[in-house]
Order: C-alpha cells, then structure tokens, then sequence
C-alpha cells in the first residue's frame, strides 16, 4: 500500500525530506512534556537543535518502513516507523513487525491519529502475513503510554532498563 486516506488524513511513505515535520513534533511533545515536569522520557532540549537526535530522525523516516500521517494540505501530524526490533530488545520468538516509532502531534487535527497509525501498523503485519506486532515504549511516569498501547490491543511483555530509562515492551497477534 503506497498510501492510505480517510477523513482528510493521508497515510503515505516517509523520506528523509519528512524529518524537519517530525523533528517539529518531538519538539512540540518536549515542550508539553516539559510544561508538565516530564523531563526524564526526551529531556528538555527540542530534538531540532541536537545533532544526534536529528540525525536519528532523519535515518528513521529515510527507512523502508516509514509512514507519515498528514492533513490534506501537507501539514504532518504524526510519523510511524515499523521495521525490526531495536537492538536492545529481547529477542522475538516468530517473525513480528516492530513498532520502532510512533510519535503525533498534539494539536487538536491530529486527535486520535495515534490510534489510526498502529491500527495501520495492525493491516501492514496482515498484509505481510506475520501475526506478530511488539512496541518498546517509556516505562516510567505515571505509565500512561503503556495504558496507550493497552488500549490498542497490546500487552505487557517485559520491563527492563536501557542505560538508566525504564521500558517496557508489549506485544500483540493480530
């Protein structure tokens, strides 16, 4: 699938030219993170104005898995990226596709948008014929982004720390 509509909103391939949008939305969720004393899950810096992280973005929406959600009129309300497991995860036991980002906007256009992603992510692994779908996310907090993941169908797997973060991994078989 090239691209995917509904609603006004456009499902389609990410490209490194997407960073800049992406990187505008990590800098957006830092700053409400941050209005709300979170700073321990992104820190407090805007992703743009690091070099590592905007490295990160772009090598991410430049990989063969990455999806941008966006308004008709081109604005990008949220970045998905499904692929392999992160390094640091525990090993899959059958063939899976890896949420390895999800990220949305928290302007009122992209409410639910969220939820639409990894339910695209839920057709992907059925397109692909593999039943297995796993995510890492911040573990810590008031746990509030695990409950997200819950509520899309996905239970906890494992917590463990990586380098002093707390994650925790869910999974589900769709």
């Amino acid at each position: 699938m090239v691209n995917a509509e509904s609603d006004g909103v456009i499902i389609r391939r990410a490209s490194a030219a997407d960073a800049p949008a992406v990187l505008k939305i990590f800098d957006e969720i830092i700053a409400w993170f941050v209005s709300m004393g979170n700073a321990e899950q992104w820190g407090s810096e805007p992703w743009s104005s690091q070099p590592r992280q905007v490295e990160r973005v772009v090598e991410a929406c430049s990989l063969p898995g990455a999806w941008v959600a966006e308004e008709r009129g081109g604005e990008v309300l949220a970045a998905l990226v499904l692929g392999e497991a992160m390094p640091y995860v525990p090993a899959a036991t059958e063939p899976e596709i890896y949420v390895r980002l999800l990220v949305a906007s928290r302007r009122p256009s992209a409410r639910g948008i969220g939820r639409r992603l990894m339910a695209f992510a839920d057709e992907q692994a059925r397109l692909a014929g593999v039943r297995c779908l796993r995510v890492d996310c911040y573990g810590g907090g008031s746990g509030a982004l695990a409950r997200f993941y819950e509520s899309c169908g996905y239970e906890r797997i494992a917590a463990f720390d990586v380098d002093g973060w707390p994650c925790q991994l869910l999974g589900r078989n769709v």
